[in-house]
């Protein structure tokens, strides 16, 4: 089975999602390395800015920084051999190195990943994310109808749970007390017992309420 080496260029982490902003190439690299180990290859990564020595005792990392600099980086060795310069491969690339089966075709492209950046985005009403993935996005040709798909079916999601609960709301508040389920018949709403409560009652958010029910 073939060993795989990943010098990278200086960075917090390689897994794309510490910084403030996500890089989805080292998200979808990081994630084929996972695949690649899962198949059983060796893999081993260095970071230039942590793990400076094993750059420097690399003949042909070496030579590849003194000749371009950290532009050569990210730098991919298979077995020893320099198979990549520059540039993060692609996970069938990789697979191919290795010999390994190379993996169904994903559907999974760069302009899926930012129509559902843009969803999160929404979803979780962060204004700087949309921008970034929307900017992104734009750049990968994502037609404007697309991202307003995206940008509706997010809405849709994140509404769900405000209509559910306005939905009991109005079974409660509006429809008969006959109409709901379960009742079988009109009924006056029950007297609240008068006796002390000794078990102190827990609130709706998990929280302890003390002897009174609050919400949160």
């Amino acid at each position: 089975m073939a060993s795989v080496q990943v010098f990278d260029p200086a960075m917090c982490c390689p897994t794309g999602v510490c910084g403030p902003t996500v890089d989805p190439q080292l998200v979808r690299f990081a994630a084929d390395l996972e695949w690649l180990k899962a198949q059983g290859v060796p893999v081993e990564r260095f970071n230039l800015s942590q793990q400076s020595l094993a750059f420097a005792g690399d003949a042909d990392v070496k030579a590849a920084l003194q000749a371009q600099g950290e532009g050569a980086l990210p730098l991919i060795k298979v077995d020893g051999k320099v198979q990549s310069s520059g540039k993060y491969p692609a996970r069938d690339q990789l697979a191919a190195w290795a010999g390994v089966k190379a993996p169904a075709p994903s559907i999974y492209t760069e302009a899926v990943q930012e129509l559902v950046s843009i969803g999160a985005a929404i979803a979780s009403n962060c204004e700087p994310c949309f921008k970034f993935h929307y900017d992104k996005a734009r750049k990968l040709g994502v037609s404007r109808e697309d991202m307003v798909r995206a940008v509706e079916t997010a809405q849709s999601v994140k509404e769900a749970p405000a209509r559910t609960i306005l939905g009991l709301a109005a079974r409660y508040l509006i429809e008969p007390v006959a109409e709901r389920p379960g009742s079988a018949e009109v009924q006056q709403p029950a007297e609240p017992s008068t006796a002390p409560s000794t078990t102190p009652s827990t609130s709706c958010c998990g929280g302890s309420g003390g002897t009174s029910s609050s919400c949160c």
